[in-house]
């Protein structure tokens, strides 16, 4: 058996949850891949898509807010007859060959163009592959209903409902949760990850991120809570790759022990330990990696989009809260970093399906799958 995972590069998100399906598979010792899905149309078409969308999603928040909200309401930009669907499918030829010379039996799409252009290849010439798309928020996205593979992994089950009204039938849903990478799997005490980053076990540590791009108003938000902060309070800043923000930061807060600032971290998952509260943008994968850890959010719905589902997911589950600005946001992170009460309830808040690994789970239904449509 040989599997295949069709991701794309628009943010880090997509990647990252192949990465964890793919470790799952090499762990039992099953091939499998992960490629970029729209190298198939052309490299050049993967650099521009990839460019574009990192430079609209970091600098231009409200345009990616209006596309997302477009999509949803015009479905018919996905259809047969779409530009994008044409443009799409114009590398159904060159994927269908990497198929066949790749000799894969499970294909799984983490993004859902990804998903449209399988579907292509899929009408084109049938088969016996065996498919899947993974949701990577708490939502259906745009055209998923127009993606026709045989079964679909969502991030709950409380929004098999949404998957269903916009096309996806009822018995190809799979409530798996969402993937993310093993280290999120292992939680060292919350005192002894303070001490590994320097901090002592009575200090309240908020943990800042904003994707691994850096986006929304961090520099405010961080001057915002410096002159709250109290004296036992500390930040660390996670600047991801946006190196101009992490500059920004510490010649503004030179001075201030208080305040740290790291760049890509690669290893996120010590940091969270550490913390008490994340105040962070509600991107799919990165509340799940919280959540997996049981880890007391604030959100900055500084893109919007898809990620809006995931901040009132969170919040009606009572393990995330919320605010309209940035004063108001770091009013509430700093009150909420006195409460142990608060924290408490809200790392209570958590569902217990939180702590289920999503990449296995996904990984032993590929495996029953493929093997039930093996011929005898």
């Amino acid at each position: 058996m040989r599997v295949l995972i069709l991701s794309c590069n628009t943010g880090e998100g997509h990647n990252s949850c192949g990465r964890a399906i793919q470790s799952s598979f090499l762990e039992r010792g099953v091939p499998c891949d992960m490629e970029d899905a729209f190298r198939f149309i052309s490299p050049a078409t993967s650099r521009l898509v990839t460019t574009a969308f990192n430079g609209v999603y970091r600098h231009l928040p409200g345009l990616f807010r209006f596309g997302y909200r477009y999509a949803e309401r015009h479905p018919a930009a996905f259809d047969e007859l779409s530009g994008i669907y044409k443009l799409l499918a114009s590398g159904t030829e060159r994927l269908f060959r990497f198929l066949t010379e790749g000799g894969y039996d499970a294909i799984i799409c983490t993004h859902v163009l990804s998903a449209l252009m399988l579907t292509e290849v899929l009408r084109r010439h049938p088969g016996r592959l065996a498919t899947y798309f993974v949701a990577t928020d708490y939502t259906c996205s745009p055209s998923c209903g127009q993606s026709r593979l045989d079964l679909y992994f969502i991030p709950h089950e409380s929004l098999s409902g949404e998957f269903v009204s916009c096309g996806v039938p009822a018995e190809k849903l799979s409530a798996s949760g969402i993937p993310v990478r093993a280290q999120f799997d292992r939680s060292l005490d919350r005192a002894a990850a303070k001490e590994r980053i320097g901090l002592r076990p009575e200090e309240k540590h908020l943990l800042i991120m904003c994707g691994s791009m850096g986006c929304g108003p961090i520099r405010r938000l961080v001057r915002l809570i410096a002159r709250q902060l109290p004296e036992n309070g500390r930040v660390s800043v996670i600047c991801g790759t946006n190196h101009r923000l992490r500059r920004s930061l510490e010649r503004t807060h030179a001075g201030d022990s208080r305040i740290h600032m790291y760049g890509y971290v690669q290893d996120v998952s010590p940091m969270m330990d550490s913390a008490d509260l994340y105040l962070t943008k509600p991107g799919g994968i990165s509340v799940t990696e919280a959540a997996r850890k049981r880890l007391p959010m604030v959100f900055v719905n500084a893109v919007a989009g898809c990620e809006t589902y995931n901040l009132e997911f969170y919040c009606r589950q009572g393990a995330a809260v919320t605010a309209d600005t940035p004063e108001e946001l770091a009013e509430l992170s700093v009150r909420l970093l006195a409460d142990d009460e608060a924290l408490a309830r809200m790392s209570a808040a958590f569902a217990p399906e939180s702590e289920r690994s999503a990449a296995e789970y996904i990984c032993r239904a590929v495996l029953s799958g493929v093997r039930e449509q093996e011929p005898a």
